[in-house]
């Protein structure tokens, strides 16, 4: 299988970012437009904090004139350091449709590269289309495969979700 690292898509679209790792006085940002994007499931601002301290390697901001315009928040597993979960991906509603989700997707995946990440996982829902076509054209994009599994189901979760499917894009 071919690793997640080739890319043909360009770092940016028509809108003038410059892609970086979060840093703490981001978090209330981040937070921010998780909460208006009204798909994701919004976390607490306390785990965005965190996410900005510990985890900011594995993440990336696009910063757009001085201010947060999106972000993608990741992890290197622990258990398998060759793969990168993500965990949200958003965008501010006045920067959507400039392909900013992707370039930020790929800048992270160039990133990793180099420190030996070959695969990305992350989980969609079944009613989730805009992550499900991000996600696929990623694949497509970087020359790579794509397989979908059932990972949680309804019954899993201690209130009201839907089922959640494991995405796995690049080495299998």
């Amino acid at each position: 299988m071919t690793p997640v690292t080739n890319s043909t898509t360009p770092n940016s679209g028509p809108v003038a970012v410059t892609f970086r790792a979060p840093e703490v006085g981001d978090a209330a940002r981040l937070w921010e437009i998780a909460r208006d994007s009204q798909v994701l499931d919004l976390n607490s601002s306390y785990s965005y904090l965190l996410w900005c301290r510990d985890f900011h390697d594995s993440s990336v901001v696009a910063d757009h004139g001085g201010r947060v315009g999106g972000f993608v928040t990741g992890f290197v597993r622990p258990q398998d350091p060759r793969t990168v979960f993500v965990w949200q991906v958003a965008v501010d509603e006045e920067l959507r449709g400039h392909g900013l989700a992707a370039s930020m997707l790929n800048h992270l995946l160039d990133h990793l590269a180099r420190q030996g990440v070959t695969r990305l996982e992350t989980t969609i829902s079944p009613d989730n289309t805009a992550s499900q076509a991000l996600f696929t054209a990623l694949a497509r994009t970087r020359y790579t495969s794509i397989t979908r599994q059932r990972l949680f189901e309804p019954n899993h979760f201690p209130d009201q979700h839907e089922s959640e499917e494991l995405y796995i894009i690049g080495d299998h």
